[in-house]
């Protein structure tokens, strides 16, 4: 990928410049996957977004307009039909109206939503201005700043882990310290487990390992460069210096080299990070190199000033200074041991700037494994938690870009963007999808990057947990603290550490409910509007499931505190924008509606009055508005329809979601944190919602024929293009033989689940047979 961060400044460029006089050549890290047969390869995008074409701003809002006019012509046809019947219109079939046009108002809504903060997003990319790299060197040579970048880790594969790791180890920044957060038992289970969770262990210490040559040699190198140039009372570095930079530059590079062409690249997002991170990074140090040793050959044609040549040394030792480490809080008996992410980075950032006596926190001396991997603690039992100016959450299946915490960070520190507390790149999918089933979800993922990007625009930006830098101060201003009792255990010396909860942990979608606490206190969000993080998307029926049904499980909960956040803003006379109203709504409350009411829709048998053409001309602008931008994106325009029917396929999983939802709104319950399945092996979906696709394209098809026989010609075809696009989406995204599998693994649940419930029912009865089966 292309480093394309807009016009270098002078002390850049002239070193930069030189490097056009090198000819390019492919490299090892070009290389890419294997083309799966029937999987569309989409081009790979920039990470600077390009300008907007010309008339797709007024095309957005030609959009809007005639979304706005086909919806109150329907709403008003639909009325007045019902008020001009010749014989009067009885009370159902008002009923029946009215549910029609609170259905289709409802998706109109989301409808609108999509296309102004698509139009948002597009207005931020043409205004978006980013700062040159030595721009960005100088500033935090001036200002340092310490990030802690915190990757949770559950029952993770120890590749996907690694390239993580790399990816935010290798960040151009003043002070960075990864940190594995390992959640897993301590004690497996099996011996699969087991081993997994010892190569886990270990990747802390490799990488760590791995970057300590490079790492000493740029601190020898930026050592000799300081020394010399104090000696020296010239404004331009000695030849020597450019001779001695260009060597470690070029050393640095095959170093990069070495890593990619030794990575195992046994995926497309392994072929991703080898590319895009080690292989960006060596091909600009293999360019600056060259370009050192033309200046060091002929210094008076191509002079390089000191300043210029200290901003790269400086650039170096920033990429491999990173200290890598683990920590695992289920080794310590008095930290939380509650199953979800949230708790997860809460036991480590309330540890954080404070040197603690393990034996306070549940542990033994002597007896713990460390960042070292399989190290031991001190033998004086004390565990030191540096603190950080900025923390940095990152989910272990993700990749940055070599610059995102530098660009990140910087646009936090500029002016006026003192109270964001949390700025992000919203993650886009990996290119060379594995699947078809991962093209289209990929797609959906890139097209949510747009929406948040245009979030942004109207205040109304929400935290994505997969990757943000947060302010450690905003995060102390939110943060909930519930003190214990001193314990009584021996292990216990002195107050039991207090349990902080920064992130919220009362729903699985734990980062968009700490959106609403830091704008309760006045912070704000933003997306930075570049493309650096990359984040894994699920490669099957059965993964899906796991991730798309959390995702709608919690929005509604956190929505009335949404809207007693926007109270509160209006007693205090805040200017509330309504696009941003518009927006928070619809992200909170958009999947229960549009899953719930898209069945209702697609189920009832309305009359042809009601679904008529009109239904179409609302839809049609935003479909053709989702087209345009997925070309834009590096797709087809007809998978628009691939979508569409994926979206279909998935109607029983997001409407599975807002249930639980209701049901933990009802009953209080917390609901468990479902991880999604990141496994090399296919993850087997649950029966029902295996089934449900087809019975919905059944009950389409009966639909269908009987709107036919009521000469419904329009909804007839409705129904039957509907269940059509269906089972091509059955096809794609579930497999039919994998349906096949599934539902045959499902029948086995079921009959084993079926038989543990009679043997205990039998042996609370003390029937012989009832003790035989719950043997068996």
């Amino acid at each position: 990928m292309a480093r394309d961060y807009g016009t270098a400044d002078a002390a850049e460029r002239e070193v930069l410049e030189l490097s056009e006089q090198l000819n390019s050549t492919t490299h090892w890290y070009t290389r890419r996957p294997r083309r799966i047969p029937g999987v569309p390869r989409r081009r790979e995008q920039p990470a600077v977004h390009p300008a907007p074409a010309p008339g797709s701003i007024f095309g957005g809002n030609l959009a809007l307009v005639l979304t706005a006019v086909a919806w109150l012509t329907y709403v008003f046809t639909t009325a007045f039909g019902l008020l001009l019947a010749p014989s009067g219109s009885p009370p159902a079939a008002w009923l029946e109206a009215g549910l029609a046009v609170l259905l289709v108002t409802l998706l109109t809504f989301s409808a609108v939503s999509y296309i102004l903060a698509r139009n948002g997003a597009l207005r931020r990319f043409r205004a978006h201005r980013p700062f040159s790299s030595s721009a960005l060197h100088e500033h935090f040579r001036q200002v340092p700043a310490s990030m802690a970048v915190l990757v949770p880790s559950y029952a993770e594969e120890p590749d996907i882990v690694a390239a993580t790791l790399f990816s935010a180890a290798l960040q151009e920044f003043p002070d960075v310290s990864v940190v594995l957060l390992i959640d897993d038992k301590p004690e497996p289970a099996t011996a699969a487990d087991r081993a997994r969770l010892e190569a886990t262990r270990r990747l802390p210490l490799e990488l760590e390992e791995r970057l300590r040559g490079p790492r000493e040699r740029a601190e020898a190198l930026a050592g000799r460069l300081k020394s010399i140039h104090a000696e020296s009372t010239s404004d331009k570095a000695p030849a020597a210096c450019c001779a001695d930079a260009a060597r470690e530059f070029a050393s640095a590079a095959s170093w990069l080299e070495s890593a990619g062409a030794s990575w195992p690249v046994t995926s497309h997002e392994a072929a991703f990070f080898v590319r895009n991170v080690l292989g960006s990074l060596a091909e600009d140090f293999r360019e600056i190199a060259g370009a050192l040793d033309l200046a060091a050959k002929a210094p008076r044609r191509f002079p390089v000033t000191k300043t210029a040549l200290e901003n790269l040394a400086r650039r170096l030792l920033w990429v491999f200074r990173a200290r890598v480490t683990s920590f695992e809080r289920k080794l310590f008996s008095q930290l939380s041991h509650e199953p979800n992410k949230a708790m997860n980075l809460n036991s480590y950032i309330g540890l954080m700037g404070a040197r603690w006596d393990v034996r306070v926190l549940g542990g033994i001396p002597g007896q713990m494994r460390t960042g070292a991997g399989t190290g031991r603690l001190p033998e004086d039992g004390t565990l030191e938690v540096p603190d950080a100016d900025y923390v940095l959450t990152l989910d272990a299946d993700s990749v940055l870009l070599p610059e995102y915490c530098l660009r990140l960070t910087r646009e936090l520190e500029a002016a006026g963007n003192e109270r964001v507390a949390v700025i992000q790149t919203p993650y886009s999918s990996f290119p060379d999808a594995a699947s078809k089933i991962e093209h289209i979800a990929g797609a959906t993922t890139d097209l949510q990057h747009l929406q948040h990007q245009g979030k942004t625009f109207f205040d109304a930006t929400y935290w994505v947990g997969a990757n943000a830098i947060i302010r450690k101060r905003a995060l102390e201003d939110i943060v909930e603290t519930e003190h214990a009792d001193t314990g009584s255990s021996p292990q216990q010396h002195g107050q039991r550490p207090p349990l902080k909860r920064y992130i919220q942990d009362r729903t699985v979608i734990e980062d968009t409910e700490s959106s609403i606490d830091l704008a309760a206190k006045g912070w704000t969000l933003m997306n930075y509007p570049e493309r650096l993080s990359y984040s894994a998307t699920p490669p099957d029926f059965g993964s899906l499931v796991v991730q798309r049904r959390r995702w709608a499980n919690g929005g509604l909960i956190i929505l009335p505190k949404l809207l007693r956040t926007f109270h509160e803003r209006r007693k205090l006379s805040e200017r509330i924008r309504f696009g941003e109203v518009l927006l928070r709504v619809d992200y909170l409350a958009s999947l229960a509606w549009s899953s719930l009411g898209g069945i209702l829709l697609l189920l009832v048998p309305f009359g042809r009055h009601l679904l008529n053409p009109l239904v179409l001309a609302v839809a049609l602008p935003y479909f053709v508005v989702m087209g345009m931008d997925l070309r834009a994106l590096g797709y087809r325009f007809s998978d628009v329809l691939r979508i569409y029917g994926f979206n279909l396929v998935l109607l029983p999983v997001n409407a599975a979601g807002v249930l639980t939802s209701l049901r933990q709104a009802a009953t209080g319950k917390k609901i468990p944190f479902a991880r999604t399945p990141k496994i090399k092996d296919r993850t087997a979906a649950p029966m029902p919602f295996v089934v449900a696709p087809y019975l919905l394209v059944l009950c389409l098809v009966l639909l269908g024929l009987r709107q036919l026989a009521q000469e419904g010609i329009f909804s007839a075809i409705y129904a039957f293009g509907t269940a059509a696009l269906g089972m091509l989406a059955i096809h794609a995204c579930i497999g039919f033989r994998n349906s096949v599998v599934d539902v045959v693994l499902g029948l086995k649940l079921l009959r084993r689940n079926l038989r543990v419930k009679t043997a205990r029912r039998g042996r609370n009865g003390g029937s012989e047979r009832g003790e035989e089966l719950l043997a068996r």
